[in-house]
């Protein structure tokens, strides 16, 4: 009796080894690795400079976009985005009038997306600038840490504004001709700004950006400046075709 159940445990056993070994031999490996990338999915743009409509309730319903090549093609990348405000001269209705003035002027084989709004009348609003640079993040292939901002005359006075009211939007700055609220400058304190001005400008005194440059050297910012000995009111012109700003722009991130 003993011997009969021990050779009935051993052909149980050998049965069980032998599924086991079958088990395995047909058993189909799950490779396990990283998931494959996935593309953004954006909308394709029209690239160079286009016109462009928005519905901010406010003194904004117009705004020039400039789209770099590459930007369709690139479907991985995040472009950095430039927001461009103009001067006095150039508000009223016709967005076009853009065209001929500032960054939008020299923004053929820029690397950036850029964003110049028209201000219909009155003055630069952060709260209507709110709404633009919400749609813009929202729409286009942008990347939400390079984020920059300049104006040029009452576009200077306005990135001093919009910035110091709203720091956290922008990865740096580059205001030209303009001048701001010297008690609001705690609120940049962190921020990279290169500022410019002409020493002998007629239409906004150069003190209006020495008063706020000197302000935020006592903060601790490390601000640049760069003061030309001459050029009237037109500080931009030289500014914007200067290659430097771009290179000490774009390596800068929030």
């Amino acid at each position: 009796m003993k011997k009969r159940v021990i050779k009935v445990l051993s052909y149980i056993i050998v049965l069980s080894i032998s599924a086991l070994l079958s088990c395995k031999k047909t058993e189909t490996a799950t490779p396990i690795g990283p998931p494959p990338p996935v593309e953004d999915s954006f909308s394709r743009q029209t690239v160079g400079i286009t016109a462009q409509k928005i519905d901010t309730k406010g003194n904004i319903s117009d705004y020039l976009l400039y789209i770099p090549d590459g930007y369709n093609e690139k479907k991985s990348y995040k472009w950095p985005v430039v927001f461009f405000l103009h001067g006095v001269g150039e508000m009223g209705n016709n967005v076009n009038v853009l065209r001929n003035v500032g960054l939008v002027k020299v923004a053929g084989g820029k690397p950036f997306v850029i964003i110049a709004p028209q201000c219909l009348s009155g003055w630069w609003n952060p709260q209507y600038l709110d709404i633009l640079y919400k749609e813009v993040l929202a729409k286009y292939h942008v990347d939400p840490t390079r984020v920059y901002l300049t104006g040029l005359s009452m576009g200077g006075f306005g990135t001093w504004d919009w910035s110091s009211a709203r720091p956290e939007k922008f990865a740096a700055i580059i205001p030209i001709s303009g001048g701001g609220d010297v008690n609001r400058m705690p609120n940049l304190k962190g921020m990279p700004i290169w500022a410019f001005h002409s020493a002998d400008d007629p239409t906004v005194n150069v003190s209006n950006t020495r008063m706020l440059v000197n302000a935020l050297k006592a903060l601790g910012n490390n601000v640049k400046y760069t003061e030309y000995p001459d050029g009237g009111h037109d500080a931009w012109t030289r500014t914007y075709a200067n290659a430097n700003v771009y290179t000490w722009l774009l390596a800068q991130h929030k």
